[in-house]
């Protein structure tokens, strides 16, 4: 087996482990003599998948049981769209707070339904920090307040919930969720999709407080109303099985490396190791306030941009790939999700550190 070390931002790294038993069971899953890909999500076999899924990732997020876990279609983008449909109950406004690119997309798409009042905003700052919440301009009668707790492409990170009394919380952690634990009861909703931390591309996970389910905007589609996928079991229509049932091998390898605060600790130290060799490098450079600096993105250039070229074909020689940081931003970007191993990063420490000696 010729395995990577796979840096991409998503689709990303899945663990070996979660894959051979994939392969393991792709013919025939625990003696049905069917795949999963094959089978009736209405059928018992799948059934017990779903069930076991909903249940372990219960567990490892210590998910209240005044909440619904759905298991949806559309990626996180769909949820730009089904927040505000869900959620605006009646208001006109809801507030937003804008980190990077994610939050943008979702502040434009909320406009389409409802005054989307930008509350706080990094853009001055080149989207390089987070707002002080002493700044934020939180309006109370706002349906709801979004934010992104991590900016995958700017590398930006949330190291605090914030409070916002009784209007509900909602968060696109698409890039965090499973990283460390979170207390879900501060929330109204958390969405993320499945392709970075979760599983494959396909799922997207909505966890939703029950009170904020049952009046979406009158006219929507009923596929856009979460009440229609709370009183199915998130099977109103054949929901993505396959990608649904490798998120459930993923939380069961979550819970059987410790569970989330055992992934914290991890990932704590692989990006705090990967921040100090670029903080004492003086060829290599990340711009994010160290305060707000992403543990499962990391962004960086190199001091003279005529070798990034070399750069990533050096590396992908030496078994480094999708390093390339996004388009918007340039430079170099390493997405050190929970299946990245600690020795991905380390390899890739030496790697930089030698094209340093040897460019620098």
């Amino acid at each position: 087996m010729n395995r990577k070390y796979n840096f991409s931002a998503g689709p990303a790294v899945l663990p070996v482990e979660v894959l051979e038993r994939a392969r393991d069971e792709l013919l025939d899953w625990q003696g049905s003599g069917m795949s999963v890909m094959e089978m009736s999500h209405r059928g018992k076999e799948f059934i017990s998948i779903a069930e076991r899924a909903e249940a372990d990732l219960r567990e490892l997020m210590s998910i209240p049981a005044n909440y619904k876990v759905l298991f949806l279609q559309g990626g996180a983008t769909s949820q730009f769209a089904m927040v505000p449909i869900n959620l605006l109950r009646g208001r006109g406004k809801a507030d937003y707070i804008n980190t990077g690119a994610w939050s943008k997309k979702a502040i434009a798409e909320a406009k389409r339904f409802c005054e989307v009042g930008v509350a706080a905003s990094s853009e001055a700052q080149k989207f390089m920090t987070v707002p002080a919440f002493d700044n934020w301009q939180l309006n109370a009668d706002a349906a709801y307040v979004h934010y992104t707790p991590n900016e995958t492409i700017g590398g930006v990170e949330f190291h605090w919930i914030p409070e916002t009394g009784d209007v509900p919380l909602v968060a696109d952690m698409s890039s965090t969720i499973l990283s460390r634990p979170v207390d879900v009861n501060k929330y109204g909703v958390i969405y993320a999709g499945a392709q970075k931390n979760i599983g494959p591309a396909g799922l997207t996970v909505v966890i939703v407080r029950d009170d904020l389910i049952g009046e979406p905007l009158p006219g929507m589609p009923a596929m856009f109303d979460y009440k229609t996928y709370a009183d199915s079991d998130s099977m109103a229509n054949t929901p993505p099985t396959y990608s649904w049932y490798l998120a459930g091998l993923v939380f069961d390898w979550l819970k059987q490396r410790g569970g989330l605060r055992a992934m914290a600790e991890i990932n704590e130290r692989k990006s705090q190791k990967l921040y100090a060799a670029i903080d004492a490098s003086e060829f290599y450079a990340n711009p994010v306030d160290p305060a707000c600096r992403s543990r499962m993105n990391v962004p960086f250039t190199l001091a003279d941009a005529s070798l990034d070229r070399d750069f990533l074909s050096e590396a992908r020689t030496a078994g480094l790939l999708t390093l390339k940081g996004h388009r918007s931003v340039g430079g170099m970007r390493a997405s050190i999700y929970n299946a990245m191993p600690e020795s991905g990063v380390d390899i890739l420490i030496e790697f930089m550190a030698d094209f340093e000696r040897r460019n620098g």
